[in-house]
């Protein structure tokens, strides 16, 4: 609806009668009573003290979604089951489409912060592929929530949209970091978003897997196995092999040598 959509994705901080005052704690808890709300299915006092605002407005929100529907939801009906003001739900999400994603901007700084340490890394499809367990774990740590989401998000076509463009930011930071390792090589671009999209691919159909299961079993085990495959086609697996030889030795006794050196290291049959 034209009217929703505006009110869910401009920023309002316009205090009003039963928002004016300022319902967020020091330590970023929410003070009981706020807004006159609450008794909305939001809990008892004690509860809404002890817990983040942040995690009271997912937890609303879902349970609305749920109830009514996403589309049939507003902010106003999320801050009012939350028991806090209008300006606390922009306070941690711009849209109504970020609090369905509340922890995929932590994700994303981890991802980044663990390529980033791994810049010296002798096998960067390996950091890469690690850097999507990374995003893994975020999911099995909040199963529940996982799966809730992800039903959701099929149904929705503007959290699609959005999942999308969270996703792209992912493999955006894997490309990144994979064109710096491969710079001296002569496909490096391609190669780095080639890579970087196969990890993506890669971790995408393990998660979806798990999540269409109702998160049953391990949650790694699919999304390993799926990167596994990327690693073996796309990792240096190899062995390098340093021969030193005069500048004037011909090169069919350098090959020679080479070939000899390989064949000490085969296996021998019995």
């Amino acid at each position: 609806m034209a009217d929703q959509q505006h009110e869910d994705t401009t920023r309002d901080d316009t205090p009003r009668a039963d928002t004016a005052h300022d319902d967020t704690a020091h330590d970023g808890t929410a003070r009981a009573g706020t807004d006159g709300a609450g008794t909305d299915g939001a809990g008892t006092a004690d509860d809404r003290e002890k817990t983040p605002i942040r995690d009271l407005l997912v937890s609303a929100a879902f349970d609305l979604f749920t109830e009514r529907g996403y589309d049939s939801t507003t902010i106003d009906d999320i801050v009012r089951r939350a028991g806090v003001g209008r300006r606390s739900f922009f306070r941690y999400f711009p849209t109504k489409e970020e609090v369905v994603f509340p922890d995929h901007e932590g994700a994303l700084a981890d991802m980044v912060a663990y390529l980033a340490d791994g810049a010296r890394d002798p096998d960067p499809v390996a950091r890469a592929c690690g850097a999507a367990r990374l995003v893994m774990r975020m999911y099995a740590e909040n199963a529940e929530f996982s799966v809730r989401r992800y039903a959701l998000t099929r149904k929705v076509p503007a959290l699609k949209t959005h999942e999308t463009s969270v996703v792209r930011r992912y493999e955006r930071a894997l490309a990144d970091y994979l064109r710096g390792r491969f710079a001296t090589q002569p496909d490096g671009d391609v190669r780095a978003y080639t890579v970087a999209a196969s990890v993506v691919a890669a971790h995408n159909y393990g998660l979806r897997a798990w999540l269409r299961s109702g998160a049953r079993g391990d949650a790694a085990a699919g999304i390993d196995r799926a990167l596994d495959l990327v690693h073996r086609t796309w990792g240096d697996t190899g062995e390098t092999l340093v021969v030193i030889t005069r500048s004037s030795t011909p090169m069919w006794q350098i090959v020679q040598q080479l070939e000899g050196r390989r064949d000490e290291g085969a296996p021998r049959g019995n």
